[in-house]
């Protein structure tokens, strides 16, 4: 990365800050470059103490599982703030709730609903992300969304509060929140229903099963890559484009899927980002709809 950041301008922390880290092995793409520094807090008060003390002009961004992600090849500056095992835990609260730390699997959620016998959350065991993820893109799938669930989500902003958010308060539409910027999820809660375990691990697997059969879950991809338009799916109109295995670089649509996106093995990051902007503009030419990315884009091009 062109710039850098000396160390004397970090403050000290009690977690891991690691400087010119490399990305690409933290995202599912497996491709892309550092962060100038790549920070892994110990737990919320050390997180709330580094952004507190931070030049506010840095900017931060939060990584959680890397599914949904492309970073470009020449990295993302300032810190990019990964949560790790402190941040994972999930409880039962009464019968109906969970509290999830911000760094919890959507697996582990599911699994931990399961057992404490509370239905309606099952739809994240189908999403391959963490719960910080969840909360700012309103994770959905299989006709679920994270605001249906959801209670509240406890926050550090960046100025190093830590605030408590009703659902409610961030306006959440498709794959869209009102999250502020550069906040950093570290918790929520999420309410479902009373539920047998047996019935609930039946529509588990259920979910299981129709995204192994529809998605090609064992190559190096980013997930949906393009939203949903008014009355239409997108991977329909990828594939009425005819884009379906469309390859450029090391970079190919999905056979499978043709609304993934695959690193056949030696993709460049900017062959991911070009293949999806020439589908886009194959689909534009083709069908007049506009496809929105899904799948964010972070870091610099050059």
């Amino acid at each position: 990365m062109a710039d850098t950041l000396p160390p004397e301008t970090m403050p000290t922390v009690r977690g891991k800050l690691t400087p010119n880290a490399p990305l690409a092995p933290l995202v599912w793409f497996k491709a892309g470059g550092a962060a100038q520094w790549l920070f892994e807090p110990k737990d919320v008060a050390d997180l709330q103490d580094f952004l507190r003390d931070l030049d506010p002009a840095i900017p931060v961004m939060a990584l959680g599982l890397g599914s949904n992600l492309i970073v470009r090849d020449c990295g993302v500056p300032g810190v990019v703030v990964r949560l790790g095992k402190a941040f994972a835990d999930v409880a039962k609260v009464d019968d109906v709730t969970l509290a999830c730390g911000g760094g919890a699997s959507g697996i582990l959620v599911s699994s931990t609903a399961r057992d404490a016998g509370i239905a309606g959350v099952e739809f994240l065991r189908s999403i391959p992300g963490t719960v910080g993820g969840f909360a700012r893109m309103n994770g959905g799938a299989y006709g679920c969304e994270v605001k249906d669930v959801m209670v509240d989500c406890g926050v550090v902003l960046r100025n190093g509060d830590r605030v408590t958010l009703p659902a409610a308060e961030l306006n959440y539409t498709y794959r869209h929140s009102t999250l502020p910027e550069g906040a950093i999820v570290v918790a929520a809660r999420f309410r479902g229903r009373p539920g047998e375990p047996t019935a609930i691990q039946a529509e588990m697997d259920r979910i299981a099963a129709a995204r192994e059969a529809s998605q090609p879950l064992r190559s190096k991809t980013g997930g949906s890559t393009f939203k949903n338009p008014d009355g239409h799916k997108a991977w329909q109109l990828v594939d009425d484009a005819g884009c379906r295995g469309l390859t450029i670089g090391g970079a190919q649509v999905s056979e499978k899927h043709t609304n993934f996106l695959i690193n056949t093995g030696t993709a460049t990051s900017a062959d991911i980002e070009n293949l999806g902007d020439e589908v886009r503009r194959r689909v534009r030419e083709k069908s007049g709809v506009e496809l929105e990315w899904e799948i964010q884009r972070v870091g610099r091009k050059s």
